[in-house]
């Protein structure tokens, strides 16, 4: 029986149509074998183009569908729809785009009609080949893993939890709070950080339906979207978290009178004992002895004054291991944070040579009460500083570096020479390359510091040297060109503070391959797609929040993890989930066991039925790349909606008038 086709061809406003003369489109479309209808509208998704479509294939008897229109990312789902809607299988659809692909990168417009026209014929010859797939659904289990402990994981564990699911929060570090955690305070409002955020730890700690293990790593991820099993290591604090209550006394007690070792949490600004708790607000308020510093667990020759300080309580275990723990979830949201760029790498800004040259991070824990200095702003040597340089855009916007605005140096930078000059009343002096203050409230905190006194020099700062080489904590020339006054400035101060620039975490290749998404050039997670799917990745059930996204302030990652929360619940909610059929399949009679495929597949989708010695695809986690079926030696694969036939007759469609 012979098809009635029916081709519809979109202006798309003038995207389209200002390129390609869609009504001669149209006109060729309907001379085609097996076209019984072609059209031009001027916006096919919308609610009348889509109305057309279903009026059309019961007027006319339509049984094929072609949409000539935008990219199948954006509408091929609402064409599929409308198709179905109309009353026939609606993978009898063919979308065809003659945006992206003709009318944006041509500049000919007889040519780009032309070329339209050709990939029309293409699908007229395609689509009588299709079949009337039906699309499955995989049940979701209701259990959220979140990984990352910082704000994102914090607000994304909270909403998700307070609408009854039950969330698995994964830390690596000892506590949750993240670089959050460790500011004093937050811009513009300059309200206190640990204010804001340790109830919300605290909340977390407590939540029944949230269980929190910090110190922990996940290991392995298996499985698809509604049911993933993870594999998490909860590593040894050697201390039993459930009988710790926080007291110090086996700090107190510990061999080492006085603290000795870099103190991590505070940048190795202050010093710490082989036990400590990370810092005052710590959730959970637990100890951590450090294998590597400890003299028990190095020797097994301490006298162990921890423990005997520990008392009846007996919550230190030297014997403690690592513990694994296998959970399984229906969605991951991943929220692993960002890390500082490493000022060493631009060494003319002095960092790690001179003494009294800081990142911005070092001067946040130097203002904080709970910091090393107990608030104190102070140089090296103890005295406080009489001029201070806030060196902008350090690792950022810069072709040697990264050339992405990080977004948030710019209003730290701005909150710190406020801190600065209320602590110490220095003379502050702002080196910025633009002032970027787009936020609510951003300019007009700018103004307001601005009007304290801070000096605004608009220039990249070229070199920070010695005022007398010989003194390493001596003070430092600043030499930077102030394009406003269009001279070189040389300023000399006491304290230098580089405004360092946002990184993807170092791991973050690892990560992103250990749940099977992907990364952009900068090394930040991928999002499915910028504008209308920000925080989906391209696996199904893996969301992202936060800093591990792209760089982002406080206001704007608390509502990514709740978009990224809303978008895991209403997975969940759904109950299951529906599988895209264009997946792959094996020809049993056909596949002779040669295992190319298997190691072949990005997705892990491909297993081997060792009693018929075939290839198996698990449809759920198959992504119809496509992989498989081009490399298999016996073309024993195949593949829905890209069958030979289909493929070949598009291929002869597009030659046809050669």
């Amino acid at each position: 029986m012979s098809n009635r086709i029916g081709v519809y061809v979109c202006h798309c406003g003038t995207n389209i149509a200002s390129m390609v003369d869609c009504k001669a489109v149209a006109e060729y479309a309907a001379t085609l074998p097996g076209v019984a209808l072609s059209r031009d509208y001027k916006y096919m998704c919308s609610d009348p183009g889509q109305t057309l479509i279903q009026q059309d294939i019961k007027e006319h008897k339509l049984d094929r569908i072609i949409v000539s229109a935008c990219s199948p990312l954006l509408h091929e789902h609402t064409f599929r729809n409308a198709t179905r809607q109309g009353g026939i299988n609606e993978f009898f659809f063919q979308m065809v785009n003659i945006r992206e692909h003709d009318a944006w990168v041509h500049t000919d417009r007889a040519k780009a009609t032309e070329k339209a026209k050709d990939l029309i014929r293409a699908a007229v010859h395609r689509v009588p080949f299709h079949k009337p797939l039906e699309k499955k659904t995989v049940p979701i289990k209701p259990d959220v893993l979140i990984v990352g402990g910082g704000i994102a994981g914090i607000h994304a564990a909270l909403t998700l939890a307070n609408a009854g699911k039950k969330v698995y929060l994964v830390e690596r570090d000892a506590t949750i709070g993240g670089h959050m955690a460790k500011f004093d305070k937050t811009f513009p409002t300059l309200d206190c950080a640990a204010c804001i955020l340790t109830p919300k730890m605290s909340t977390v700690k407590t939540h029944p339906n949230i269980t929190m293990w910090t110190y922990s790593d996940v290991t392995k991820v298996e499985g698809f979207v509604g049911n993933y099993k993870v594999t998490v290591r909860r590593n040894p604090r050697y201390i039993i978290e459930e009988l710790c209550v926080g007291c110090s006394e086996c700090v107190e007690a510990c061999v080492f009178k006085e603290p000795k070792f870099p103190d991590e949490f505070n940048l190795g600004l202050g010093k710490r004992k082989p036990v400590f708790l990370p810092f005052p607000q710590a959730t959970p308020l637990v100890a951590v002895i450090d294998p590597e510093t400890c003299i028990q667990l190095k020797t097994g020759k301490c006298k162990k004054t921890c423990v005997e300080a520990c008392g009846d309580r007996k919550a230190i275990d030297f014997s403690q291991k690592a513990e694994e723990k296998e959970i399984e979830v229906g969605t991951i949201i991943l929220s692993t944070g960002f890390k500082i760029f490493d000022a060493k790498r631009i060494p003319y800004y002095g960092y790690g040579t001179y003494s009294n040259v800081f990142t911005a991070l070092d001067i946040e824990r130097l203002v904080n009460a709970s910091g090393p200095t107990g608030g104190e702003l102070v140089l090296r040597n103890g005295q406080k500083p009489k001029s201070v340089a806030i060196v902008h855009c350090v690792g950022s916007r810069d072709e040697n570096t990264n050339k992405y605005c990080s977004r948030v140096c710019c209003m730290y930078s701005l909150k710190l020479a406020h801190l600065v000059k209320e602590r110490t009343g220095a003379e502050v002096y702002n080196f910025y390359i633009d002032m970027r203050t787009p936020g609510k409230g951003f300019e007009e905190f700018y103004s307001k510091v601005s009007g304290e006194g801070v000096h605004m020099i608009r220039g990249k700062v070229a070199d920070v040297f010695l005022e007398n080489p010989a003194d390493k904590s001596g003070r430092m020339i600043v030499q930077a060109e102030d394009t406003l006054l269009n001279i070189m400035r040389k300023v000399p101060v006491d304290m230098v503070v580089l405004g360092v620039g946002l990184e993807a975490q170092a791991d973050a290749n690892d990560v992103r391959r250990q749940f099977n998404i992907s990364c952009s050039t900068e090394g930040w997670f991928l999002e499915r797609h910028p504008k209308l799917a920000p925080v989906n990745t391209f696996t199904d059930g893996i969301f992202l929040a936060g800093c591990c996204q792209g760089p982002k302030d406080i206001p704007d990652t608390v509502a990514q993890a709740g978009a990224a929360a809303a978008e895991a619940l209403a997975l969940i909610d759904a109950g299951s989930v529906e599988l895209e059929p264009n997946t792959a399949f094996v020809v049993e009679q056909e596949c002779s066991g040669c295992k190319t495929c298997i190691p072949m597949c990005p997705y892990t989708a491909i297993s081997r039925n060792e009693d018929k010695k075939i290839a198996v695809i698990n449809e759920a986690l198959c992504k119809g790349c496509g992989t498989c079926v081009a490399a298999c030696p016996s073309g024993a694969i195949k593949q829905n909606l890209f069958e030979d036939d289909e493929i070949f007759e598009e291929i002869n469609g597009v030659l046809a008038h050669v």
